[in-house]
């Protein structure tokens, strides 16, 4: 559909400028629900509700020293200690959380002895 916009007089613009504003507010509004619901949907991949996300996060405060060289740590990374029997490309070093595959292995009747690496 194609519109001339010469041919239309001073009214019928205000209108369609008017239409375009809501159907663009409109847009906005979906996608931002669409965006929450895909956030949500990731949180809870991971265990967490996007509150709990959003409660972790401090603010940065702005210091008003000159801001000082922050030493590199030197750590080495640890090597995996447990594998995904279904797919070992997922794999855990089986320190902080535990991955949600590994948890519903051990749920369903895994030891975690046989998915060692």
């Amino acid at each position: 559909m194609k519109t001339d916009l010469k041919t239309m007089t001073r009214k019928e613009l205000e209108k369609l400028l008017k239409d375009v504003k809501t159907a663009l507010q409109n847009a906005k509004a979906r996608d931002l629900r669409d965006a929450k619901k895909a956030a949500q949907k990731a949180a809870a991949e991971f265990g967490f509700s996007l509150d709990e996300l959003e409660k972790d996060e401090k603010p940065k405060q702005k210091s008003t020293k000159t801001p000082k060289a922050k030493a590199k740590k030197t750590g080495t990374k640890t090597a995996p200690k447990y594998a995904d029997p279904a797919d070992p490309t997922r794999t855990w070093t089986g320190k902080g959380r535990q991955p949600n595959w590994f948890r519903a292995a051990v749920e369903n009747g895994a030891a975690p002895e046989s998915m060692l690496i």
